[in-house]
């Protein structure tokens, strides 16, 4: 069985999903399932949040199904409860961490900060999220904290689109990247189910060839 990390790779691009309503969350699921991104880091941000992961999880088990802007001990319990096979915080909160790390939950806490990378790296761990990216210096900044820490990927989200998707992707210590131009909240909240998946579609597509481009010019 692939690691997480494996199918974050693979993926390329996690779409971050903001629900309103919990009754979109099947029919977002299919959507990215049929585009060729069964990935969703679904934002604990919203009290339809929970249920979302549950319905998701329930009925597309094939589905990486996580809980994002998770800020409490508290969240982390309920959204592995209801199915979520990851985490992810905007910031490094060490309380989630240790717990995380201690219960064996993946987890992906936000770091823009060597003194933030160091106490990840501290902890043994590989894979961090690079939260907001563009805001905090983009690509450049994830190449100088990603000088000393030789080991550490990194997972930008914030900001991140069709036009700057290669400049991330290019980057072999990226290993993933969130996005959201996908799973708009008024694609959902209007019901455009159709409309995400033929930008899942393409959003695979930019990242498969993007990852090709990148295997040919190392290679």
């Amino acid at each position: 069985m692939k690691t997480i990390e494996e199918q974050f790779y693979e993926y390329a691009v996690v779409p971050v999903v903001v629900l309103e309503d919990a009754k979109d969350a099947l029919p977002l699921a299919e959507a990215l399932v049929e585009g060729g991104l069964p990935c969703a880091e679904v934002t604990f941000r919203t009290d339809a949040a929970e249920e979302s992961i549950r319905l998701m999880s329930g009925k597309y088990p094939e589905m990486l199904v996580g809980a994002g802007t998770v800020l409490t001990v508290d969240q982390v319990n309920r959204a592995v409860a209801a199915g979520a096979k990851f985490i992810v915080s905007p910031g490094f909160d060490p309380e989630i961490v240790d717990y995380c790390l201690e219960k064996g939950i993946p987890v992906f806490p936000g770091c823009i900060t060597p003194s933030e990378v160091a106490q990840a790296a501290k902890r043994g761990m590989e894979v961090i999220k690079f939260f907001p990216a563009e805001q905090a210096g983009g690509v450049d900044r994830i190449k100088a904290m990603a000088s000393p820490y030789t080991k550490m990927k990194f997972m930008p989200t914030g900001g991140i689109g069709v036009g700057n998707l290669k400049e991330y992707l290019s980057y072999g210590k990226i290993l993933c990247c969130g996005g959201s131009w996908m799973v708009k909240g008024e694609l959902v909240k209007n019901g455009e189910f159709d409309k995400i998946r033929t930008l899942t579609k393409e959003a695979v597509e930019l990242a498969s060839s993007i990852r090709a481009s990148s295997a040919s010019a190392q290679g």
